[in-house]
């Protein structure tokens, strides 16, 4: 099928890898390729399969037609919990996995900033596009925060502020700065007390292999 549907360096899509075997011939065939699947078969059957294409060592299916000697890459991605889980009365609360690191990184994920604290400036935790600035906090926000905060802004920064709770007034405290508290500001890019198959908030890869061809 790849052979008659695709061509090299197209896409291709297998939502339930199972064994490993579509991305095992997209490999070999020059495609690039995700694969996604649920279960320690991830593990003990895709990762293995797909290690052992890109060290020459797997020699089946295509590999004689297309004179299959390895080469390439590949990344493996382990997808974290659903970033909010639903407590015993019924209320969206940050899942205990997340950290205040973690938490950090998926609010800066979710809300499309970079990730990049500013050893100088405690409150700006991510960037965004041009001067703004993201800052994740457990704590309640209170007014007073926010007020010595936005003493140390230029006059053409923008700053968001993601507490856990905040004062009534802190929304008012200065136009350049944006009140968006977790979770209810991403409850609506979020599934519920999921832990395998979820948002994708780990910043690198558990694995990425690389081997170089010999002619290179």
């Amino acid at each position: 099928m790849l052979k008659h549907f695709s061509n090299t360096g197209d896409l291709v899509l297998d939502s339930f890898i199972g064994s490993g075997s579509t991305g095992a011939v997209a490999h070999k065939m020059g495609r690039k390729y995700i694969g996604i699947e649920m279960g320690e078969q991830a593990y003990s059957h895709v990762r293995k399969r797909l290690v052992s294409v890109v060290d020459g060592s797997d020699q089946t299916g295509i590999s004689k037609a297309v004179d299959w000697k390895g080469g390439g890459g590949f990344k493996f991605y382990e997808l974290a919990p659903s970033f909010v889980t639903i407590d015993e009365f019924g209320n969206p609360v940050i899942d205990s996995y997340y950290n205040d690191t973690k938490l950090i990184r998926a609010m800066c994920k979710l809300t499309n900033y970079t990730f990049a604290p500013d050893p100088k400036n405690y409150w700006k935790h991510g960037k965004g596009q041009g001067n703004n600035s993201i800052y994740v906090t457990t704590q309640m926000l209170s007014v007073a925060m926010v007020q010595q905060i936005v003493r140390h802004l230029s006059s053409n920064e923008t700053l968001l502020i993601c507490p856990k709770k905040y004062e009534p007034g802190c929304e008012k405290v200065d136009t350049r700065v944006t009140i968006k508290k977790i979770p209810q500001s991403i409850l609506k890019a979020c599934h519920y007390g999921k832990k395998e198959y979820l948002l994708p908030v780990k910043e690198k890869p558990i694995e990425e292999i690389e081997i170089e061809d010999d002619d290179e």
